[in-house]
Parts: structure tokens; sequence; C-alpha cells
């Protein structure tokens, strides 16, 4: 296929990072059984600092600036990223190259003795990182106080056992990846909970002009996720403000094969949500996810996006 047959690949140093670039690996190593790979682990400033609100480091790419740096640098041939870090903006002269292996989409709590989310005690303290989740969970109870909390999954976890938060919101498919499946409480319907764009997916970025490594990625791409998340990221970029703003999208084919599409946007208080599901052909997934923006920043969805941009995030007891 190429003349290159040795390839350098980016990832995180933590425990789930190294899990996900492994599940890649396995899957190039199954297509091209002669090829060699190797990892070039960094630390990204998402990992590092750990004493602030994500919201406080920047609005997009705190878990993948250090990644694409590498890349332009041409340290590595690619990078793999949990696809929900990735901003929907990339640098000039790299590509979101393919998507795949989406785990299971949804938000999950976390709770002691398992006390489902509608039964917490009135005033119990909720952790999560994400606005998102946050502020659409604050719809459903407002007699909550939610909290930032940092760190790796398993940080997340002994803080919570050692008595930080009562319960806390995190990514399925990151639980489920590193075997903490016991941990689950309940899993939220993405109608209550709208996920992440891109969330439980995994995305492979590299240089735009490097054929090799793109004809090396493109055999590995699942369609299906890539016209999911290509639904979402157009809802997203649409709406702008990244990670740091209550945006939710979550696309999947149905069983008339047409890309359903949901979008929420919620304020932090809980007060007002905009949500709206719509279905589109598979081939217009950029299409529906422009369109379902514009109608809801139309309902007044723009506004919280825009107040939420300068307002600043509580943090968590260390």
């Amino acid at each position: 296929m190429a003349s290159k047959t040795t390839f350098v690949v980016g990832t995180r140093d933590s425990t789930l990072a190294l899990i996900q670039t492994d599940m890649i690996l396995k899957a190039l190593s199954q297509c091209f059984p002669d090829y060699n790979f190797q990892t070039y682990q960094v630390k990204t400033i998402g990992d590092k600092v750990l004493n602030k609100p994500l919201a406080q480091l920047g609005s997009t790419g705190v878990f993948v600036k250090e990644l694409e740096e590498a890349l332009l640098a041409n340290s590595v041939d690619f990078v793999i990223h949990s696809l929900k870090d990735l901003p929907t903006t990339i640098p000039p002269g790299l590509r979101l190259a393919a998507t795949l292996y989406r785990d299971d989409p949804r938000d999950v709590l976390v709770s002691r003795d398992h006390v489902p989310f509608l039964s917490l005690p009135p005033g119990s303290r909720v952790a999560t990182s994400s606005r998102r989740r946050a502020a659409q969970l604050s719809a459903l109870r407002r007699d909550l106080t939610f909290v930032d909390i940092r760190g790796n999954i398993p940080t997340r976890l002994r803080k919570h056992d050692e008595g930080s938060c009562d319960a806390m919101v995190l990514a399925a498919a990151g639980l489920l990846r590193l075997g903490l499946t016991e941990r689950i409480t309940e899993f939220f319907d993405p109608q209550l909970s709208t996920p992440a764009a891109g969330q439980g997916a995994l995305g492979i970025e590299c240089r735009d002009d490097d054929q090799d490594t793109n004809a090396l990625l493109s055999a590995i791409n699942d369609t299906n996720v890539w016209t999911a998340i290509t639904a979402e990221r157009a809802f997203l970029n649409k709406l702008g403000g990244g990670c740091s703003v209550p945006v939710g999208a979550h696309a999947e084919l149905n069983s008339d094969g047409l890309l359903e599409l949901t979008g929420c946007v919620a304020s932090m208080d809980g007060k007002q949500t905009y949500k709206k599901t719509v279905t589109a052909e598979p081939a217009q997934a950029a299409n529906l996810g422009e369109t379902l923006a514009a109608e809801l920043v139309a309902l007044g969805a723009g506004k919280i996006i825009s107040d939420l941009l300068t307002v600043p995030a509580s943090v968590s007891p260390p």
C-alpha cells in the first residue's frame, strides 16, 4: 500500500488513553501485520493542571494541544483522541482521518451505596468536570449541588470514596474500557442527559499531506461512526464555544436507516433547556447538524452559550 511501514503514534499517558491506543493499534495490526507501530506519550495541559476547572484552562483543546503540536513538529505520524476532547476547529495542516470503536455514548452515575439519581438526598454534592452534564441534570434536580472535579477516572473514584462528593457523573465508555462496570449506579437516557459530541468514540488525527498515514487510517475508519459524529460535530461547531459550554449532541442510525440527531443546550441553573430531535438521510449529516443548531439558536439557545463563556465554574475540594 505504501513505502512507509513504521509509524509513530501519539497518545496521552493515562491508563485509559493507553488502553484506547492499544485498541487502535490492534485494529491496524490486523490490517497490516507487517507494519510497526511505536508509541509517543505526552501530558497535555488538561492532564497537568488539576486544580482548576476545565473551563478556566481555555475553551477548547485542553486534552489535545500538545498532541497536535507533536504532529505539526513531525514527532509523530498520527495521534489518538477520545473524540469528545477534539475541538471541531482543527489546526491548519491537520485533519481528522478516522473514527471508530464507539462504545456506549451515555453518561453514567456513580454514587455511594448505588443510590439512583432521583433518590439522592436533597443537597447532595454531585461532581462532574462537565458544564453540559451539570446543566442538563440541574433541570431534573435543582435541589442538588453540582461541583467541579478533576483528574483521571481512578483519581475521581478515589475522591468520591474519600468523601469529596456524594455522587459523580462520568462517561460510560471510560468506565467500561477500564473494566469498572460494577461502579456504575445507572445509565442516563440520552434524552435526559444528551452526551457530548463524539462521546464514546475514538478519533485519529494526522497531517493532511501525509499520504501514507491517511491511506493507513482510512482502512480502519468506521463509516457509521463517521456519519454520526459528522452530524454531532457540525451541530457543536455551528453553536461554538467548545467544551466549556453546556451543549449535548447524539446521533445514530434508526431502524429506518435514517440519521437521528438530538441536540441540547441547557442553562446552568436548570431553568432553560432547548432540546430537539431531527432526522435526515445519512448523506446529509453535516447539514442536519448545522440546521438543528440554527433552530435552537433561533429559540434562544445562543444567549445561554454567549453568557456562559464569561462565567467561571466552581471547584470541588481537593
